[in-house]
C-alpha cells in the first residue's frame, strides 16, 4: 500500500464530505449551516489543493484544477459570511446565507468531480 495515495486520497474525500456537511440543511436558515464547519472545508480543501501539485500528468492537472475551482468558491462563501457578520450593517440575512451555501454547492460540485476521476483513475491502475 502506498501511503502517500492513502494520504492524498483521504483528503479528497475529506473536503468532500465536510463540503457536504456544511451544505446539507435549509439553504437560507444559518442554524444549519455552521461557521466552522465552512472553516474546516476551507482548510482542508486547502491542504488537498498542495497535495496535488507536482503531479504533471493531465489527469492531475485536472484534479488541481477541481481543487482550484473548490477552493476559490469555498473561499467566497467565507468572505461573503465576514462581510455580512462583521461589515454589513443588515447582519446574516436568508439571502446572504442563500449566497453562502451556493458557493459552498459548486465547490462541493468540484469535489465530487476530483472524488470521481480519484476513483475513475484508481480503477485504471494496473498492477
Amino acid at each position: 500500500m502506498n501511503l502517500e495515495k492513502v494520504i492524498f486520497g483521504f483528503f479528497i474525500v475529506f473536503a468532500a464530505t465536510l463540503n457536504f456537511g456544511f451544505f446539507v440543511g435549509e439553504i437560507d436558515n444559518p442554524d444549519h449551516h455552521d461557521i466552522y464547519e465552512l472553516f474546516a472545508a476551507v482548510v482542508v480543501n486547502l491542504i488537498a489543493t498542495v497535495l496535488k501539485f507536482g503531479d504533471r500528468t493531465q489527469i492531475g492537472a485536472i484534479h488541481l484544477a477541481t481543487s482550484l475551482v473548490a477552493d476559490l468558491q469555498l473561499l467566497a462563501a467565507a468572505l461573503v459570511w465576514g462581510y455580512a457578520e462583521h461589515v454589513s450593517g443588515a447582519g446574516m440575512t436568508a439571502a446572504t446565507m442563500t449566497s453562502i451555501v451556493s458557493l459552498s454547492g459548486g465547490a462541493l460540485f468540484a469535489n465530487v468531480v476530483s472524488v470521481v476521476i480519484l476513483i475513475a483513475e484508481t480503477i485504471m491502475q494496473r498492477r
